[in-house]
């Protein structure tokens, strides 16, 4: 990586890694399925391919009735999920998620950490920042930072106890 260019490593970041921002940085003059297309585009991939990919990761969020919707007319929650789906249409094999739930309420942060786990059960590397307990424990491995230095790290063989 290193070695690579910034044209190559704009393309690993954007072919490789998906990546959930704690605030959205949704385009504001870019209705829902527009902002989950901007990746595609950059990847080359031909419009009506495109639309069909982005419906279809909204539809994974349950955001099928608001995809012609503005960002100032949806709710935070609502814009974290485009944000995730938006992440998720390049089929990166690593996620890196900030607080991926912050903005959502409790259904549907469980809705999409259930998602996470079925990408992690499919080989995708996820990545994720939390602070809220109940969402680090869908985790296989939690590694705990306090005060800049790793105060535990514990891995188990599956994800959330039931």
């Amino acid at each position: 990586m290193a070695r690579l260019g910034e044209k190559q490593l704009a393309q690993v970041r954007n072919q490789q890694i998906g990546f959930v921002f704690q605030q959205f940085f949704l385009l504001s003059k870019m209705d829902a399925v527009q902002n989950v297309e901007l990746p595609l585009i950059y990847a080359g991939v031909p419009a009506t391919q495109r639309r069909k990919l982005a419906e279809e990761y909204l539809s994974k969020v349950e955001l099928t009735d608001r995809i012609h919707h503005l960002p100032s007319e949806l709710s935070g929650g609502q814009k974290q999920r485009v944000a995730i789906a938006r992440a998720l249409v390049n089929d990166p094999s690593i996620i890196l998620a900030d607080e991926p739930t912050g903005a959502l309420d409790t259904k549907t942060g469980s809705q999409i950490m259930e998602l996470l786990v079925e990408l992690n059960e499919e080989g995708k590397t996820i990545i994720m920042v939390t602070h809220e307990p109940e969402i680090a424990a869908y985790a296989k491995r939690q590694i705990v930072i306090r005060d800049g230095v790793i105060s535990s790290d514990s891995a188990r063989l599956e994800g959330k106890e039931n």
